[in-house]
Formats: C-alpha cells, structure tokens, sequence
C-alpha cells in the first residue's frame, strides 16, 4: 500500500506543478474554447487540460507501470493517440473550426485495435453450469473489444458538459477498479489504477466548479481509453457473471445515459453522434432544464455514480 500511496502522491504533486504552467501557455498561445450560444461560461478558458493530464499520466505510468506487464506499453501508445486526435479537434474549435467527426473514429478505432494486438482485450467468460473458461472467436474478441473501447471514449466525452463532471465519473470508477483490482490480486492494474486516480484527482483541483481549465475532447478521450483498458485489463479478465457487471456499475452513469440517448436519437430519426436542443440529449443537460443548478446536478449525478460503483463492490464481496 506504501507504493500505491507513493504512486498516487507523485502523480497528484506532479499535476499540480503543471497545470498552472499548461495553462499559462494555453492563454499565451490562444488554444481557448470561447463563449457561445451553447457554451455559457463567461469569459474564454485554457484547454490544456487535456494535454497536461497526459503528460501527467504518461510520467507516472512511466515510472510506476509500464515495465509490471508487457501489454501496458500499448496502452500508452493508444492513449497517445487519443489525445493527440483529441488535441486536433479542441485546436479546431480553439479557431471556430469543427474537426470532422470521422477521422476521429478511425483513430479511436486504431487505438482499440492497438489495444487489442497487445493484449488488452476481452477473450471470453466462465461458463456458469461448469466453471470452464469460454473462449470466444477472435474476431468476436476483437470486435467486442473494439466496441468497448470506442463506446467509453464516446460517452465520457459526452458527459463533458458540466465543469467536474466527466472528471468525477472517472474518479469514481477509477476508484471502484483500484479497490477491485487489490481484492482480485491484480497489482499491475492497481498501479495502472493508481495513476489514472491520483491525475484526475489532479485535474479535478482546477476543474471543479467554478473551473479554470478545460479538458477539452482530448481530455475526455484520455479518461475513457484508459478506464477502458483498465477494466479490460482488470476486471473483465476473470469475466464471471460478477466480474462483467462491475465495470457496466462502476461506469453506469455514462454508459446508460450514452445508450439512452443513441437509441432516443435514432428513433427520432437524428444524427446520434450530434448535439441537439431538444429533449433527446444527455442527463447533465436534463436535470438544469428542469431547473437544478449546476452543482446541484453535479452533485446528484455523483451520488446516483458512488452508488452504483458502491454495489458493485459489495457484488464481488458477496461473491
């Protein structure tokens, strides 16, 4: 536990000398996102966010994790390629650009695929009425894999819309992997836990209400490979009918909210990959309709996510 605690305090220190450096450059170089019609804040705010949670990350898991596993270099090189599409496409905004939403879906295609030749991938599970380990076809390995991956980035990017939020829903889960991860003895995903924990709670100290930095797409990006591969890594590794619904509790928030409103949007006969005014939009958005504030929101959705990753972690106690 004293190098977990090592790990974390490194990682978080290391954050907090950063961020305000990143910032400033931001600011210098104009890599804002500005006021608009949907974007309310009022004054315009750096997106380094995302930029400095990498650098972060990739610093720690340099020195805490890469060497525990052999399929941990992957996950760095696919991080690095989130956040580098994610990066282009918060540039683009910077500038009132819209970056085109298909380039960025092959790249985070190629990042799960990256992720799965090296090993991060879901295989199979264990057969309930004879405790045999199912195999499943590689190309159904790969394709769920991949649908994982993409689906993860998707969605936290999504919840991206209240300051704190997206961030918050990854500490949870985060945190709901880690204590996971040390039940099942898996130490290389408790580091790689660690690491993730202790930058977004790094990041969370200039992104909780009011905010004073964004993580833009390439933030967002980052948070959902890396929770991706963490559970692929972790949890989905011994995939008995508990162990697979960890992750689906621990990330309920998004991934329900996600799939709700691609089915609603479809059924409307809407693009589901674009934002909308209407009703058919994200849960955040909902609850300040119906005239929560936006802490208040914050703070429901956080609850309603501690729950959910709270019984997930008394299933596989019970279990």
């Amino acid at each position: 536990m004293i190098l977990y605690a090592l790990a974390f305090v490194f990682v978080f220190a290391l954050m907090m000398i950063l961020m305000p450096a990143f910032m400033k450059l931001a600011e210098k170089l104009d890599f804002t996102d500005k006021p608009t019609e949907r974007k309310k804040h009022k004054a315009p705010m750096p997106l380094s966010g995302g930029i400095t949670m990498f650098v972060t990350f990739a610093i720690g898991f340099a020195v805490f994790v890469i060497y525990r596993d052999p399929a941990m270099p992957v996950i760095l090189a696919g991080a690095a390629l989130i956040v580098a599409v994610g990066l282009v496409d918060d540039y683009s905004k910077a500038k009132g650009k819209e970056f085109p939403v298909w380039p960025r879906l092959l790249v985070h295609i190629g990042a799960a695929a990256l992720a799965f030749a090296g090993g991060i991938r879901f295989t199979g599970f264990f057969n309930f009425f004879t405790g045999a380990y199912m195999y499943l076809p590689i190309w159904l390995q790969f394709i769920l894999t991949v649908m994982w991956i993409v689906g993860l980035i998707s969605m936290f990017n999504w919840m991206d819309g209240l300051d704190g939020l997206s961030g918050l829903l990854a500490l949870v889960a985060g945190s709901t992997f880690f204590v996971v991860a040390l039940h099942m003895g898996q130490v290389e995903t408790a580091f790689l836990a660690a690491v993730f924990i202790a930058m977004t709670a790094g990041f969370l100290r200039f992104n909780l209400p009011p905010a004073r930095v964004y993580m833009g797409d390439s933030g967002a990006y980052l948070l959902g490979f890396v929770l991706a591969a963490i559970s692929l890594h972790g949890a989905f590794k011994q995939a008995t009918v508990v162990s697979l619904a960890i992750p689906m509790l621990a990330m309920g928030v998004p991934i329900f909210d996600g799939v709700l409103v691609v089915v609603r949007r479809i059924l409307a006969r809407k693009p589901a990959h674009i934002a909308d005014s209407t009703d058919i939009t994200h849960l955040h958005f909902r609850l300040l309709k119906r005239g929560l504030s936006s802490k208040h929101a914050l703070l429901l959705i956080f609850l309603i996510s501690a729950c959910l990753s709270l019984t997930s972690i008394i299933l596989m106690l019970a279990f």
